[in-house]
This record gives C-alpha cells, structure tokens and sequence, in this order.
C-alpha cells in the first residue's frame, strides 16, 4: 500500500481503464478494442521487422555473392598499362585497410561457339595471385582454375556461359574482340581460340552468364599492351571502400584513378535502398492503421468515463491531470503493442530459416527456385538500428494518438456531464 501512495492518480486510473476493470457491457466492447489495437501495432511493428530483415538478408546475400568475383577497389594507370604493378601493390599495401592485390587485364568480346554467340567480359588473371582479390578459384566447379597456365590460352568460363555455348571442359571457343585488325579486305574483328579448362559457379547470374577468366599474358598479347590495366585489391573491410579508395588516390604516385565496389554497381544499390524505403513506408502505414483504432478507442473510453472524469473534476483534478490519465492509458495500449511486435518480429528474423521451410513443407510449395534465383532459402539480417527505429516509430504514432482523445477528455464539463446521472 505504501508503494501505491507514492504512484500519481493519474497512473493508477490509467492503469485501471487500461485493465477495463469490468467485463460486461460496454467496458468488455471497449477492453476488447483495445487488445485489437493492441494486436494491430504488434502486427505492424513485428511485419516492418520481418520485412526489413529478409530484404537486409537478399542484400547481403548477392553482395557477399557479387564480391566473390569483384575486387573490393580498383586502380588503373590512365597511361592504359601498368608493367610495374609490383610496386603500385607495394605502396597500396602501406594503407593498412588492404589486404590483398592482384593485376589484370580485361576486355570485353564475343565467344563463339559452332552457332551459339554470346557476349562477355573477359579477364586476365594470374592464377597463383587472384585468390587473394577473388573467390572465383574456391568457386571453380569443373576443371581447374590453374590451368590458365600463360601460353596455353586456356578459359575459364561462368557455368551459365557454358550452358548458352554448349561447351565442356576440352572444346574449343572463339573470343572475337572488338578492337580490329588491318587487312586488304578491311578491318576485321581480332579472333583467337581457346580452350575450355574450366567452369566456374559464383551464384549470381551476371557473372556466371557473362564472365570469362584467362591468363593475363595472353590477355596482354591479345589487347596488345606491356603490362596488365590496372590492380585490384580486397579490404579488410568492404564497406570503408570509397574511403579507402580516396586515401589511396592521395597515397599511391603516378597518374592513378580508382573506383571501389560500390561505383560498379551503384543503380543496384540505389535500387535495393529505394525498395527498403518505400517498403518501409508502406509498412509503417499499418502501424498507422492500428494507431488511428486506438483514437477510436480512446474516444469510446471517454464517452464511456464522462461521469468518473466529472467526479475527478469535482475533486480538484485539473484538466492537465484528466488528459495525463488517457495520454498513460493510450501510450501503455502502445508501448505493450510495440514490445509484444518487437518480440515476434525478432524471434520470426531469427528462425527464418525454420519457419520458411516448415511453411513449404506443409503446404508443399517452394518460394524461392534454385533453379532461377540461384538461392534456395530465404536469408535473414536482423539489424537492431532497424528494430530501435521502428519500436520508437511504433511508440510515437500510438503516442500521437493519444493527443485528440485526451484534449477532449480535458474539455468535459462536469456539470453537464452529470446532468442525467
């Protein structure tokens, strides 16, 4: 008893009209329409988390996929060579955020095969030195990436590149480049065979369907040139590339130009934000939904009470005190919302991947195809930024919700309010 003298009145009637002491006639119907809008903030809040999650996953997931093949930055000597590469990696490796450097040469061509022509992006590489920028050796799946010996003008293709030439390991494919030769009959298109000594599978159809590795020496004698383009180099820490980037252009001499991960790919990027946002807003809208039920609720409640708020009044409650007592009440109706979507949101994004199976299992379905998207569960980040942003949101709305009900509490007149009692 000592503990509730010390609690403000307008806390324990909160409370009690919260509780909605009575469980028949109206009270009941207004208690009732308070779990309602307590259950739509919940299923509001524990969506947006959801949602967000597996977005954050299908993120990472093509991103880590992406930089199994891309090198975190890249430097490029705008004399279009790079014969000392040696050296330019030796002064990139002072920045202590690189871990890893490699040259290469690239280009893009035509592969051709009896009559199937696709094109491609081809890379030369030194086999002994990529692993340290790339995965894409752990990733050969037939053959081996270390037959790209120089001189045997060995390649190694993406497995849906093979797919589209209908090519396997021992046969032969045509790399047509852009850059022609001068001959009596006029410009010809440069060509050169090679064989195929090895298929590769990065998981991500842009690479497996138009990427093709070679050694570098025969890359440099087919484009020409007295030293690889440029060098990649893998980071300690991927997402400090531009920065990273932006150091080394100040550190590293020579008349150098860089670009990082993130600039390769920026439309995807922009795009995937774009689609976390307008979800995000979307989403929100249903904690909106469950926010503007708990006015409803309020307002009901302070038809309901006009004869306690009357009584109060009649006993010095000011109408500052009468709005606390809804204001407590519509916020506890929030805040309980807000931690009960909190908890099942979270526990859902962290067992996605029991759930999405149980779910395909039992109604005999697969959400997502191998086949066609390369992935064949459902991934899932949970980011806490992302949980504290939308619990906050989710209090704030039911908070705001609070404010008409409330104002309008303050303004009953306690004479006419107990005219007909």
């Amino acid at each position: 008893m000592s503990m509730l003298k010390n609690i403000p009145f307008e806390w324990l009637v909160g409370l009690r009209y919260t509780r909605a002491g009575k469980r028949s006639g109206r009270n009941s119907f207004i208690s009732f329409i308070s779990l309602i809008s307590m259950a739509g903030i919940g299923l509001g809040v524990a969506a947006l988390i959801v949602v967000l999650s597996v977005m954050n996953g299908f993120q990472k997931e093509v991103t880590d996929r992406m930089l199994s093949v891309l090198a975190h930055v890249e430097v490029f000597d705008n004399s279009g060579s790079m014969p000392d590469w040696r050296a330019e990696a030796a002064q990139a490796f002072k920045n202590p955020a690189v871990k890893g450097a490699a040259p290469f040469v690239e280009t893009q061509g035509m592969l051709l095969r009896d009559d199937a022509l696709r094109p491609a992006i081809v890379r030369g590489v030194l086999p002994e030195e990529e692993p340290n920028v790339s995965d894409v050796a752990g990733q050969t799946r037939m053959g081996s990436f270390k037959a790209l010996q120089p001189g045997t003008f060995n390649i190694v293709l993406g497995i849906e590149l093979a797919r589209a030439l209908r090519v396997n390991l021992g046969e032969k494919v045509t790399l047509m480049l852009a850059q022609g030769q001068v001959t009596p009959a006029g410009v010809l298109p440069r060509m050169r065979s090679f064989t195929v000594s090895g298929i590769f599978q990065a998981g991500h159809n842009e690479f497996d369907a138009g990427l093709a590795f070679i050694n570098i020496e025969d890359g440099q004698r087919l484009l020409r040139l007295d030293g690889p383009s440029g060098l990649r180099l893998r980071l300690a820490d991927m997402n400090q590339a531009p920065q990273v980037a932006a150091e080394l252009k100040k550190s590293m001499p020579g008349d150098l130009w860089l670009r990082d991960w993130s600039k390769l790919n920026a439309n995807w990027f922009a795009a995937v934000q774009t689609e976390k946002r307008m979800m995000f807003i979307i989403l929100t809208l249903i904690i909106a939904v469950a926010a503007f039920n708990l006015v409803s609720t309020l307002v009901m409640t302070v038809t309901d009470k006009q004869a306690d708020i009357a009584i109060l009044r009649t006993l010095g409650a000011s109408p500052r005190s009468i709005m606390k007592i809804f204001m407590i009440q519509g916020a506890l109706v929030g805040i309980l919302g807000t931690i009960l979507g909190v908890g099942g949101g979270v526990l859902v994004a962290m067992n996605i991947d029991v759930i999405v199976p149980f779910i395909e299992h039992l109604l005999g379905v697969q959400f997502l195809s191998k086949d066609i998207y390369f992935i064949s569960t459902v991934p899932s980040d949970l980011r806490w930024p992302d949980v504290t942003k939308i619990g906050v949101l989710a209090v704030i709305l039911a908070f705001l919700a609070t404010l008409y009900p409330s104002w309008w509490a303050a303004r009953v007149k306690p004479a006419e309010a107990l005219r007909y009692e």
